[in-house]
């Protein structure tokens, strides 16, 4: 029971992972529809200084019981595995195949929006402000214009602590922050390259930064809790304006592979895009993965459900 449990939430990091890859998209979106968001950030919350005295006076097994690790070291072994082994895969779906990646997530994220609802026990005026915050502050960062910004080491470890606090909430994907940072392909290049240099300092940010974020949010969880929920449910909502499928390039910049990408780019309907572009706008598969995605979101509540269930007795 031990095993399978670790390897489902294993699979759960994984999938966050290949999510947190993706500009646009949030691996704290695919946590919270697996149901295990809040058990995250209080887990996350728990490496402190208690864990870190428990560490240095070798209690090792109160450290392990303290943080979690049965339930964060799978979930965290998901994510690494996940963001070093598909990064290179979902950049070239995303480059090669976009239409058919951003409908699935456009179908994926709408799901998503809706089970995060049922969360919410009542709707009042503060809650529904709350998510009107929440859609107009994603909305806004998915029109914002990415930033010249140093490579620095400074600036590397500042990075990892915005992204990472970004990564853990729905609908904020923390590679869009990067992109916005400028600093997108430069870490994905140093994570493929294997630059050792790079990635501690940009690991040193994200841990400094996820860790205090968390006592936040746990600490916004307990005692706004439908707010809480709407706010992230708004940033979901608010997310869909950049996983649109069809686009049009605006501006674009030369990566490090000398490949030219879209900067920034405009929302269009289908008919626009084969129009402007020449090519075929897939509108009947991008239906077909849009619902997909939809029902694949259930189909892993619905999953979650049934062996936590199983769990319990």
């Amino acid at each position: 029971m031990q095993f399978s449990r670790s390897l489902l939430l294993a699979l759960k990091g994984c999938a966050m992972g290949m999510a947190d890859v993706v500009p646009g998209v949030s691996g704290g979106t695919i946590a919270f529809i697996s149901g295990i968001y809040e058990e995250l950030i209080e887990s996350i919350r728990q490496v402190d200084l208690t864990a870190l005295r428990l560490l240095c006076r070798g209690r090792f097994r109160e450290l392990w019981q303290h943080i979690n690790g049965a339930f964060l070291l799978p979930v965290l072994l998901g994510i690494g595995i996940a963001i070093f082994s598909l990064a290179r895969l979902m950049t070239w779906l995303l480059a090669n195949h976009p239409i058919e990646i951003w409908s699935f997530f456009f179908g994926l994220i709408i799901a998503s929006a809706l089970l995060v609802a049922r969360q919410i026990d009542r709707w009042t005026i503060p809650t529904v402000a709350s998510m009107l915050v929440g859609i107009g502050v994603a909305w806004w960062i998915t029109v914002a214009s990415p930033a010249q910004t140093p490579e620095t080491w400074w600036f590397i470890l500042l990075a990892g602590a915005i992204a990472i606090c970004a990564m853990i909430l729905p609908g904020i994907s923390g590679a869009f922050i990067l992109l916005l940072l400028g600093k997108y392909q430069y870490i994905m290049t140093a994570i493929g390259e294997l630059n050792l240099p790079v990635i501690l300092i940009f690991a040193v940010g994200a841990v400094a930064g996820i860790v205090s974020f968390s006592h936040l949010l746990s600490w916004l969880l307990k005692h706004w809790h439908d707010c809480t929920i709407a706010v992230l449910m708004g940033f979901m909502i608010g997310s869909l304006n950049k996983v649109w499928p069809w686009k049009e390039a605006v501006e674009t910049f030369v990566d490090s592979h000398g490949k030219t990408m879209p900067l920034i780019e405009h929302n269009i309907t289908p008919n626009c895009f084969e129009t402007l572009t020449g090519q075929d706008a897939h509108l009947l598969l991008a239906i077909v993965l849009c619902l997909l995605g939809f029902a694949s979101i259930y189909a892993i509540e619905t999953t979650a459900r049934i062996l936590a269930d199983k769990h319990k007795k």
